[in-house]
């Protein structure tokens, strides 16, 4: 049984150090991409960051959007994003900066334009949320020092279980990780809020997961060859491919449930899966091709 579910050998002579080059370039070329799209184009940032008022309404039949955006447009009440939600019968009503209105009124206000707009659709409004400018500068502050200490906390934890070079690996491994996958998220503007940085928290720690088995199984192998005149190019490569059929088969496993996740959980889950589903791809690659590379380059740097 442990033979059949070995999709790569442990054998395996795969010489990833040989190409870390490559692999560095790759990720340098997609993270200088993701900052590009992050500074310039920027997050779709949901109402928890942004501030606002979100309405979801659920018509008897498809919504005419445009005869909305123009009805909810002559209102003057600020900024307003109009979209299907998951099916053409639910709709999504996004207001940016509102003037000062009571929720309540404002929630009247749109609930009577809507009953206007289209009389013969009859709908029912089934949530509404409103987060003042202040709170979601708050949230945003907040989940950054929530990365930051997820990130501190890490390279404390490999400091401590290995030694300081494998932590700084790892750190730059996971930055590397939240960067793209940022990058992917800036590219398809997927709405960026709290659920997104739940996915992004949980990314580090898969990631940092898959990172661990390969670091643990290099320690291993230094202290069993510390008699041996064995190259530590060597000694890496060959732990990286022998944890490399339990790396593969655990993401593999995990990409398609949030894959099913993204496609059948509705527009609500979509950008928490979505952000999954990429940092699964990203976390697996770097855990292979970077993580090790990285400590490899500072422990050469570190002898020269």
């Amino acid at each position: 049984m442990a033979e059949f579910l070995e999709l790569i050998k442990n054998d395996s002579r795969i010489d990833f150090l040989g190409n870390a080059k490559l692999f560095f370039v790759i990720s340098g070329a997609l993270i200088v991409i993701s900052l590009f799209l992050i500074f310039t184009k920027g997050l779709n940032l949901g109402i928890d960051f942004s501030g606002g008022t979100v309405i979801q309404l659920k018509y008897e039949k498809p919504a005419d959007l445009d005869k909305l955006r123009k009805g909810i447009g002559d209102l003057k009440i600020g900024d307003v994003s109009i979209q299907n939600f998951g099916n053409p019968e639910e709709v999504l009503i996004r207001l940016g900066k509102t003037r000062d209105m009571p929720l309540e009124d404002l929630s009247k206000t749109i609930r009577a334009k809507v009953a206007e707009i289209d009389p013969n659709n009859k709908f029912i409004v089934e949530r509404v949320e409103q987060v003042g400018p202040q709170v979601g500068s708050e949230l945003q502050y907040k989940a950054m020092m929530a990365l930051l200490y997820a990130n501190i906390g890490v390279l404390i934890y490999v400091a401590i279980r290995f030694e300081l070079i494998f932590a700084i690996g790892a750190i730059l491994a996971l930055v590397h990780d939240v960067i793209i996958t940022l990058g992917f998220l800036s590219l398809t503007s997927k709405e960026f809020n709290l659920t997104v940085v739940a996915a992004l928290l949980a990314l580090i720690g898969y990631s940092l997961n898959d990172t661990i088995v390969v670091f643990d199984r290099i320690r291993e192998r230094i202290k069993a060859t510390a008699n041996d005149k064995i190259n530590i190019k060597d000694i890496m490569n060959k732990s990286i491919n022998e944890t490399l059929s339990r790396t593969i088969i655990t993401s593999l496993l995990t990409f398609l449930t949030v894959l099913s996740l993204m496609i059948f959980g509705g527009e609500v889950i979509n950008p928490f899966a979505f952000t999954l589903v990429i940092g699964i791809i990203v976390g697996t690659y770097s855990s292979i091709g970077i993580a090790s590379g990285l400590v490899y380059l500072i422990k050469n740097f570190k002898k020269n």
